[in-house]
């Protein structure tokens, strides 16, 4: 697991903890908020891509990145 994908574990558990009051443990509850912000993640790359498409005047790829998180979004289920 990389790095980042830890951070996001441990971000999850502690969003949990903080809501709860309880220790997690690996539920469904873990599972599903651990998922949220890993597409969450991949939303906030295709942003990035998109203002640095942007930035370099590479308007069709800038498209493509929003249209990409628009995509995510929808599928995943996943508010912003």
């Amino acid at each position: 697991m990389n790095e980042r994908i830890k951070e996001l574990s441990n971000q999850a558990y502690d969003e949990l903890v903080n809501e709860t009051g309880n220790i997690v443990v690996f539920d469904e509850d873990f599972q599903q908020r651990f998922a949220q912000l890993i597409v969450r993640e991949c939303m906030r790359m295709c942003d990035c891509a998109d203002s640095s498409y942007l930035e370099h005047g590479c308007d069709l790829e800038a498209s493509g990145a929003a249209g990409a998180k628009e995509l995510i979004k929808e599928w995943f289920e996943v508010e912003e």
